[in-house]
């Protein structure tokens, strides 16, 4: 397969016929709802995990799966979406995986165990879809401001995470239990189908003119691109190590003395955090012709941040957390940027999203488990974060790989 040095982008010519419906707000509107919806329900199942434990009587470890399991699957369907986007287009598969998104909430919260990680598995595939349609759909709706619109939707999937954490306690309060609590979030999911209908219901011939102009040739031998696996193993290791943390951050301070509660604070400033890094480095990299200093940067910060919860645990607490907030969400940023600024179709977004999220998730999903048995062989969690401080080296070779200035 071939890599060329990336030119000026060429704008891909959609042809819009001048209906409401092809209004750009509400194709923006619909990216907005739908990004909100993907972090949302897999956020507000942490502070519930304890909870769902004592009502089916789950051991540690079956319960833990309970948010491991959507990540896994997010790898396992990340691959099959291309060839759904190219049979049933974008717009259709995006609204499909928002239902289905929807309905495993809802399954989830069913009173059975096995309804309970069927949901799981059915929000991971669903996600899954959703991870790999949107840098595809933003690469041809937005071929100039591809980078812009990736930070605008990766930071609205973190406040959606963000917000669904912070009331998943107060809901299940007044709702009154966690299946309440939870099977809100379907609502947020119907909200989303309503919001992107409109893109489903264009017109035949516009349908037919955006379908006919971008989608491009499939990209040949993906999985021999070094260019290729540079980015998946950018997205993978940096997932991993943002999984890792969300799943034991607090423990990990609490475990070193800090009271439980301020350890809850300083997990959702760094998530807050997130948000600003999430927004702000996929717009500098949008600028920048080779984004090998950023990526590298953004290893740099996650190795700072580590080792401040190595060093200095609790004194070091609140800096360590705005380094990690940072780094983390300027990853998943940046990550996603590199769908569509190393791709010169909505196609080869597609593909190479469904490659790089594949193997990010399948990654990702090692290190909560991986983290927990490894605290447990050692009683502590210095092996934890040195391993995940050499992962940080691994993803700076990555990053300065995946930033050049080269397209699939």
């Amino acid at each position: 397969m071939s890599v060329t040095r990336t030119q000026q982008p060429v704008a891909i010519p959609v042809v819009r016929t001048r209906t409401k419906l092809a209004h750009p707000a509400l194709l923006l509107l619909g990216i907005v709802l739908v990004a909100l919806n993907m972090r949302a329900c897999l956020a507000a199942v942490s502070p519930m995990v304890g909870e769902i434990q004592r009502t089916f009587g789950l051991s540690s470890t079956v319960s833990g799966l309970i948010t491991t399991v959507p990540v896994l699957f997010q790898g396992v369907g990340a691959p099959l979406t291309p060839r759904l986007t190219r049979r049933f287009g974008a717009e259709r598969v995006v609204l499909g995986a928002v239902l289905v998104l929807g309905a495993g909430v809802l399954l989830r919260v069913l009173p059975s165990v096995a309804a309970l990680y069927a949901g799981c598995v059915v929000i991971g595939v669903a996600i899954a879809v959703l991870n790999v349609s949107m840098p595809g759909l933003v690469k041809r709706e937005f071929p100039d401001r591809a980078a812009t619109m990736t930070g605008a939707y990766s930071t609205t999937m973190l406040i959606g995470a963000t917000l669904a954490a912070g009331s998943s306690v107060p809901l299940e309060k007044a709702i009154g239990g966690w299946a309440g609590s939870l099977g809100a979030w379907s609502l947020l999911a119907l909200i989303a189908a309503l919001a992107w209908l409109p893109q489903v219901l264009r017109s035949r011939q516009e349908r037919a003119a955006v379908a006919a102009a971008p989608t491009g040739k499939p990209i040949e031998g993906i999985w021999r691109s070094p260019l290729a696996w540079q980015i998946s193993l950018f997205m993978g290791i940096s997932s991993l190590m943002v999984y890792t943390l969300v799943a034991w951050m607090p423990t990990i301070l609490a475990d070193h003395g800090m009271d439980r509660s301020e350890a809850g604070l300083v997990f959702a400033f760094s998530n807050l955090v997130q948000v600003a890094g999430a927004f702000l480095v996929p717009l500098a990299a949008g600028r920048m012709t080779n984004q090998r200093a950023l990526a590298v940067s953004m290893a740099v910060l996650n190795g700072l941040g580590i080792t401040g919860l190595l060093l200095a645990p609790v004194s070091g607490a609140w800096v360590s957390a705005a380094v990690l907030g940072v780094a983390q969400g300027g990853s998943l940023g940046l990550g996603l940027a590199f769908i569509v600024l190393r791709t010169g179709s909505a196609a080869g977004a597609a593909q190479l999203g469904g490659m790089s999220q594949a193997i990010g998730y399948l990654v990702a999903a090692v290190g909560p488990v991986g983290a927990g048995a490894l605290h447990q062989a050692t009683g502590g969690w210095n092996l934890t974060l040195v391993l995940l401080l050499c992962l940080a080296a691994v993803v700076a070779v990555a990053g300065f790989g995946a930033g050049r200035d080269r397209t699939l």
